[in-house]
């Protein structure tokens, strides 16, 4: 029996941080796409705050009429039935509201019981794992796609190891991905939401290894020479500055989506290790003490309050509880800065150098990619893809990876 549902896509959490760009995203892309104009609202808890939201977008866009054409629906995690309401009325919920370990569960567990698929910008691998667990049966069962990780993290490591291996000349058996920034004369820092994610990830590191022996997955084949790990800090030749192992949730999402590719699909998996450059000798010391502080505190529950209320101090002004600034987070994307990803593919026998730019083309050797406004931007076409595709790919957990190239082929970008 099809439910009539009002809107194909709610943004909940519309007035936090990073809602508030995804809201201004999908209003300027919102007549886009080949079924025409999107039907869409916001949620969250504060009609104050939405209705603030909403008047910001109109007035960066200078688009009045959102005032009048987005509708505001009030929702809380806190209360299922106002979850299962705005569930009901929507074909995709995008989740914005974190941290997701402790505010993810219940619209996840809504939208799988209300027959809404639902789109999150998480970074949190505990949180993408345990949703994973105890939500795939039942969302197959109902033919509803929970993706995850669909921002910064981790969307252009998970397609930019898929077109590195599409574009490798010869048998690809290890992947490693190099991310950069550059902030420009604007300066810039990253929203302390981020930051809480670490420490509450790195806190419960045993419960994270507990949760994946629950799986019982074997393990995945090695294809080749095993990959070599870097060390803690080390100088990177292709990045000409000192590196650190990514901390983030790309090193999980990638592995997972190897292994759904490798189990459903019988390809050959890809080994991947994730760093990140932090610049010359100047930062070095500051990395030391900052990660020296980090990881003495992390393990103590005082520590992590000391932590989560002075970020700017412990992480010398990178993570800011108020964020970066609308010129910081914009100014990148005119002037063709922001976070740069670089990928670099090997087989047992030689070494090839891959770069990814979208759209999907290779321009020239040792070609690098900007990230625009990174997360709003990454989280709309998938909302969208799914939108789109929803009666031609298989139901369930999936990685967003298949959801993309979806939304790609039809976009013909590939």
């Amino acid at each position: 029996m099809h439910i009539y549902r009002p809107y194909h896509i709610i943004i909940f959490g519309a007035s936090g941080f990073t809602g508030q760009f995804v809201v201004e995203e999908v209003a300027r892309t919102a007549s886009e796409g080949p079924k025409g104009n999107l039907k869409w609202a916001v949620a969250g808890r504060n009609r104050t705050k939405l209705e603030k939201v909403v008047e910001q977008a109109a007035g960066a866009l200078s688009k009045p009429e959102l005032k009048s054409e987005v509708d505001i629906l009030v929702a809380d995690v806190s209360d299922p039935d106002s979850l299962a309401v705005m569930c009901k009325q929507a074909v995709i919920v995008l989740s914005c509201v974190g941290p997701y370990r402790f505010f993810g569960e219940p619209v996840v567990k809504s939208c799988v019981e209300n027959g809404t698929h639902c789109i999150d910008i998480s970074g949190e691998p505990q949180f993408l794992e345990r949703m994973q667990l105890n939500y795939h049966d039942q969302a197959a069962e109902k033919g509803v796609y929970i993706v995850g990780s669909c921002g910064f993290d981790s969307i252009p490591a998970d397609m930019g190891v898929i077109y590195t291996r599409d574009q490798f000349k010869g048998t690809l058996t290890s992947i490693e991905s190099f991310l950069t920034a550059s902030a420009g004369t604007e300066g810039g820092c990253i929203h302390d939401g981020t930051w809480q994610s670490a420490i509450y990830g790195l806190a419960d590191g045993n419960k994270l290894r507990s949760l994946r022996k629950k799986f019982g997955h074997k393990p995945l084949p090695v294809v080749g020479a095993k990959i070599k790990r870097r060390g803690t800090l080390f100088y990177s030749n292709e990045l000409q500055q000192y590196a650190i192992p990514f901390m983030g949730s790309d090193p999980s999402v990638v592995k997972r989506t190897q292994r759904f590719l490798n189990e459903e699909l019988t390809e050959s998996p890809v080994q991947y290790g994730a760093y990140v450059g932090v610049g010359g000798i100047s930062n070095i010391f500051k990395l030391v003490f900052a990660g020296l502080m980090f990881f003495f505190l992390v393990k103590f529950s005082f520590g992590r309050n000391l932590l989560i209320k002075f970020p700017e101090f412990f992480s010398f002004g990178f993570f800011s509880k108020e964020g970066p600034t609308r010129k910081q987070v914009l100014y990148p994307h005119y002037h063709h800065l922001g976070y740069q990803l670089y990928f670099l593919g090997s087989d047992s026998f030689k070494c090839d150098i891959c770069r990814w730019r979208a759209p999907l083309s290779v321009s020239s050797f040792m070609e690098r990619v900007t990230l625009k406004v990174q997360t709003p931007v990454r989280a709309n076409p998938t909302a969208r893809s799914a939108l789109w595709s929803k009666d031609q790919v298989p139901y369930s957990n999936l990685p967003h990876i298949v959801v993309l190239f979806h939304c790609m082929v039809r976009l013909g970008l590939l």
